[in-house]
C-alpha cells in the first residue's frame, strides 16, 4: 500500500534539511523563503532489524523492506490560503498526502532568519493551522454550494448533508481542526471524508532543535508538547542538522556516532516509526530462501485483507494463513524449531494480523 507523509512548516524551519536526511536526496536547502517551489518526493525504506535477522536465518537471496513516501512541501506563510507565497499550489500538495509532519523551529540561531523574526513555536503552529483551516472552510463552502442545489429540489439526503456541512463549517470557523469533528455515525464520517479536508489528516509535530535541546530539552519543545497534548498529536524532537550529518555516514560509523551522542537510534528512524503509528499501520513479514519482505497493512486487518497487499488473488482464493510470531522465531532460531515447539499456527479468515507476524498464505484461484 502506498503511504505518503507531507512535511510542512514555515520557511526556514528545517524542512528541506530533514527531507534530505530522510531520503538522502539533495533538495535545495537555502537560507531564504520559497527555495522549494515544487514538492520534492522521496521514497524511504522503513528501518526494521527483524528483516536482517530473518535474512540471515533463511540465507535469503533478496531482502525487501516496506517503504514510505515523504513529500517536502514548500514553506507556507500567513495568507497562503488566499495565494500568498504560491500558497494555493502548496496547499494542494498537502491534500494528496495521507498524513502531515509539521516541522516547528525550536532553536535559536542568528544566522538562520525566521520569517517573522522571532522564535515562537505556538505562533508558528497557529499560522500554519489557520491557513489549513481557511482552505478547509473554502472546500466545505464549495461542497455546500453543490449540495444546496439538490436540497432546494427537496432531496432528503441532500438536506441532511447540508445540515452536517453547516455544522462542520461552524466547527472549522471556531478554530478546531476537522479531525476533531464528531464521527458519531457512518454518514457524518463519509461526508467529512468526501470533502478531502487538510485538517482531517493525522498530524505529527517534529520539534527541530539544536544538539543541546535534543539532549536536555528546552522551552520551545515544551510549547510544542503542550499543543500536541491538547490535540492528541505526536511529538518527535530531532536535530535536523545532526540527522543530515548522520545520513552521510557509512552504517558502521553511523552506529558509533549515535553512541557518542547517547542515542539508541537516529531521529529519522523515530520519525518514520511514529509516522507508522500515526497512520495506524502494522508490518507483517514473509520469509523464505528466495525473499524476506516486509508488508504494510492497517491495524485490525484480517488475514485475507493482509494477503491482498501481496496480490488480490490471494484474498479471493484465501484458504488459510500459517503464522509464526517473529519473537518466537528469533528466540528459537529457526522455523523448524518454532514448529517443534508447537508455536506454528494455522489461522482462518477471521484472524487479525499482528505486527511482527511471519505469515505464509495458502490460496486457490
Amino acid at each position: 500500500m502506498g503511504i505518503a507523509c507531507g512535511i510542512v512548516g514555515l520557511p526556514n524551519v528545517g524542512k528541506s534539511t530533514l527531507f534530505n536526511a530522510l531520503t538522502s536526496n539533495q533538495a535545495e536547502a537555502a537560507n531564504y523563503p520559497f527555495c522549494t517551489i515544487d514538492p520534492n518526493v522521496g521514497i524511504v525504506s522503513v528501518p526494521d532489524k527483524r528483516l536482517d535477522v530473518l535474512s540471515g536465518m533463511y540465507n535469503t537471496e533478496r531482502t525487501v523492506p516496506t517503504i514510505m513516501e515523504f513529500v517536502d512541501i514548500a514553506g507556507l506563510v500567513k495568507g497562503a490560503a488566499s495565494g500568498e507565497g504560491l500558497g494555493n499550489q502548496f496547499l494542494s500538495h498537502i491534500r494528496e498526502t495521507d498524513a502531515v509532519a509539521h516541522v516547528v523551529r525550536c532553536f535559536n540561531d542568528d544566522n538562520v532568519i525566521h520569517v517573522d523574526n522571532t522564535i515562537n513555536p505556538k505562533s508558528d503552529i497557529e499560522t500554519i493551522e489557520t491557513e489549513l483551516l481557511l482552505k478547509d472552510v473554502e472546500s466545505v463552502e464549495k461542497r455546500m454550494e453543490t449540495v444546496n442545489k439538490k436540497a432546494r429540489g427537496q432531496d432528503k439526503d441532500a438536506k441532511e448533508e447540508l445540515e452536517i456541512l453547516q455544522e462542520l463549517k461552524a466547527h472549522l470557523n471556531s478554530g478546531k481542526q476537522a479531525r476533531l469533528f464528531r464521527r458519531d455515525d457512518e454518514k457524518v464520517t463519509a461526508i467529512v471524508k468526501q470533502c478531502f479536508l487538510l485538517t482531517d489528516k493525522p498530524v505529527m509535530y517534529i520539534a527541530n532543535t539544536d544538539e543541546e535541546g535534543l539532549k536536555k530539552g528546552n522551552e520551545y519543545i515544551e510549547q510544542v508538547r503542550k499543543i500536541a497534548a491538547e490535540e492528541g498529536a505526536l511529538v518527535v524532537p530531532i536535530c535536523a542538522k545532526i540527522e543530515a550529518e548522520i545520513a552521510q555516514l557509512d552504517p558502521d560509523d553511523r552506529e558509533l556516532f549515535l553512541q557518542d551522542l547517547g542515542m539508541e537510534e537516529s531521529g529519522l528512524d523515530r520519525v518514520i516509526r511514529e509516522a507508522y503509528t500515526l497512520l495506524g499501520l502494522v508490518t507483517y513479514l514473509t520469509a523464505g530462501k528466495k525473499e524476506v519482505r516486509a508488508w504494510t497493512v492497517k491495524k485490525n486487518s484480517t488475514a485475507p485483507q493482509a494477503a491482498s497487499v501481496i496480490h488480490t488473488d490471494f484474498e479471493k482464493g484465501f484458504i488459510r494463513a500459517e503464522v509464526m510470531k517473529y519473537a518466537d522465531v528469533e528466540r528459537l532460531g529457526s522455523e523448524q524449531a518454532v514448529k517443534d515447539s508447537g508455536l506454528y499456527r494455522v489461522e482462518g479468515k477471521e484472524y487479525i494480523v499482528q505486527d511482527g507476524d511471519v505469515l505464509y498464505f495458502r490460496f486457490n484461484v
